[in-house]
């Protein structure tokens, strides 16, 4: 396949108009609106989804991550929603003062949050600096799962044995850990599963994939209602496959650029003025209504 073949392969199934969506869960069949458009949203249980914030970076592309960090923590929480998920990348370095950054900002939100790690986040003392601050009640390397309004979420790891050219890994131990979570559960129970790493192959050459993610979406198949969050690649991304909606989320720091496009994955310089364009959050509803998921998506600029 030649590159300006994958390239449009890859466009067909990218978005880059927005950053905050939301999601609505009912029935199981994802569709997206814009803003204003997805009146069901604005009645049920919704959460927040950030990613990538990579507090402690210092690059002319933002030098204030922590002030865009804090800008879209606070369009989170004018949203109201009932609690926090980040998909990684917290942290820049892993820092004990990157990390004490992000308690208390986060903290500040009063929201409940849930993490899971980005390879950033992993980078000192053997994985201790973020299992101190979130690794409680969970297992392995940080991997669990929750319930909420009926939704069965499940927060996996998929960072800390990477393989070739950065592609994420969930590991034999987090696999067999999954498929006795989920084997109890009615098939028509809502799933959400959040990582850091995109669990399908998003773009093989610049590791943006997981290598054992189609194992673990099988144990999913009987489900009607599957939604995988991830972060890690800096752009809205989503696809559809079945059952299954995938939607990458924006960072909070810096964009990436678009492969095949850019030269290589990294920090991506924007036009003085432009970088909250390219920035923002996520907003995901679950209503009873008899409508499908739906994803809506604006900037942090807007």
């Amino acid at each position: 396949m030649s590159i300006e073949q994958d390239r449009r392969g890859f466009l067909k199934c990218m978005t880059w108009a927005g950053s905050a969506m939301i999601w609505t869960v009912a029935g199981g069949i994802p569709r997206s609106h814009i803003i204003g458009q997805a009146q069901a949203a604005e009645t049920g249980f919704s959460f927040a989804q950030v990613s990538d914030s990579h507090l402690g970076f210092d690059k002319p592309v933002n030098t204030n991550v922590t002030g865009t960090f804090q800008e879209a923590l606070d369009h989170a929480v004018s949203q109201k929603p009932a609690f926090l998920i980040h998909t990684g990348d917290i942290t820049h370095l892993s820092k004990p003062e990157e990390f004490d950054t992000a308690a208390q900002l986060l903290g500040a939100t009063k929201l409940q949050t849930y993490t899971v790690p980005g390879e950033h986040d992993i980078l000192e003392d053997d994985r201790k600096s973020y299992l101190n601050h979130y690794g409680k009640g969970k297992r392995g390397d940080g991997w669990y799962s929750f319930n909420a309004q009926g939704v069965h979420f499940i927060g996996l790891v998929n960072v800390v044995n990477l393989k070739g050219n950065g592609l994420g890994d969930l590991g034999h131990e987090q696999l067999e850990w999954l498929e006795k979570d989920v084997k109890n559960l009615t098939s028509s129970t809502p799933i959400v599963v959040f990582a850091h790493v995109p669990l399908w192959v998003v773009y093989q050459d610049w590791g943006w994939g997981t290598v054992d993610g189609g194992q673990a979406l099988s144990y999913l198949k009987r489900f009607g209602s599957v939604t995988v969050l991830n972060g890690h690649i800096h752009q809205v991304m989503q696809k559809v496959e079945g059952h299954v909606a995938f939607h990458t989320a924006r960072s909070t720091a810096f964009p990436q650029g678009v492969p095949g496009v850019a030269k290589g994955p990294g920090p991506m310089p924007v036009p003085a003025g432009e970088l909250k364009n390219y920035l923002g959050t996520a907003r995901i509803s679950l209503v009873s209504a008899k409508s499908p998921l739906a994803i809506v998506d604006t900037p942090l600029a807007g």
